[in-house]
């Protein structure tokens, strides 16, 4: 089964992706040339060079050889996939495997990332990385924690005291080895994978985000005991969680499928209230629509 993609526009920023629990998600900003999570590795996730791999359940990361398979196949750059250091050998092992079956072991790049680590893809760009509440275990039984990342702008400003000064005056600080700009980060959007509530959500950069990507799995109020088992999100969770946020737009995805998306939206205002629902939407609710056949003249 495939599901449906969603296009999600807010200013700048323009998302592509699908999230459906246990079955798939991905989401790519083709603008800034990254992605979080593969999916089953669709062709929009295939444009992009950089991939953030939150955790390694299946319905996140079956593409992980596709993906770089493919790119081989359509002579692109391999690209580059970034995940928690626990993971890199079991996925070096996986592509080494996909080559012995296959014939030829694609080219890869992985990139081992730790949390507030930032990952530098352009001087205005960077990615940082961030612990969140989804752990996993290991047939070793060792522990690998699921990341979220944000994608922060990073842009520089003159310092206060200096605005309203003529340009001789500013080159004359600066000869003078005064630095008269400051840096500033602007988190874009943040993707916070699957996770159950977590201190994270007091991260400038997740409190902050002019999109934030949130997982909504559970609706049901009989479901509350499978959301804290398998650490995931209740919709009961946003009451206390959305307040706190002063993202402008909170798209919640990973909705189960045996969810209707009218009774999603509708527990999500109780839960809520009417305030703040026109920055919150399902991914689902944005889903692309087929351009319908230009109609034949009748002439």
């Amino acid at each position: 089964m495939s599901f449906a993609p969603a296009e999600f526009i807010h200013e700048q920023i323009r998302l592509l992706g699908a999230s459906v629990a246990g079955a798939e998600t991905y989401i790519v900003a083709p603008e800034l040339n990254l992605g979080f999570d593969v999916g089953r590795c669709p062709d929009s996730v295939l444009n992009v060079d950089h991939i953030f791999l939150s955790h390694g359940h299946m319905d996140h990361a079956a593409g992980v050889a596709y993906y770089f398979s493919q790119r081989m196949f359509i002579d692109n750059a391999p690209g580059t996939m970034y995940m928690h250091p626990a993971l890199i050998d079991s996925f070096e092992a996986l592509l080494r495997l996909w080559g012995e079956i296959d014939g030829s072991k694609p080219e890869s790049r992985l990139v081992a990332v730790e949390p507030g680590r930032d990952v530098e893809l352009r001087r205005d760009l960077l990615v940082r990385p961030f612990e969140v509440n989804h752990p996993s275990r290991k047939p070793d039984r060792t522990i690998v924690p699921a990341l979220g990342f944000s994608a922060v702008e990073v842009r520089k400003r003159l310092r206060e005291e200096y605005q309203g000064l003529a340009g001789p005056a500013l080159v004359e600080l600066k000869k003078k080895g005064i630095a008269i700009e400051q840096r500033l980060e602007v988190p874009l959007v943040t993707y916070c994978g699957d996770t159950a509530p977590g201190p994270f959500f007091d991260l400038p950069c997740v409190r902050e985000a002019k999109v934030l990507l949130l997982e909504c799995t559970f609706i049901d109020p009989d479901h509350k005991h499978r959301a804290r088992g398998g650490r995931h999100m209740h919709v009961e969770y946003l009451r206390e969680i959305v307040p706190h946020l002063n993202c402008e737009k909170i798209v919640l995805i990973h909705l189960s499928r045996r969810t209707a998306l009218q009774d999603a939206r509708e527990a999500v205002r109780r839960a809520v209230g009417d305030a703040d629902m026109p920055r919150i939407s399902f991914l689902a609710e944005h889903r692309r629509r087929k351009k319908r056949p230009p109609e034949s003249d009748p002439t």
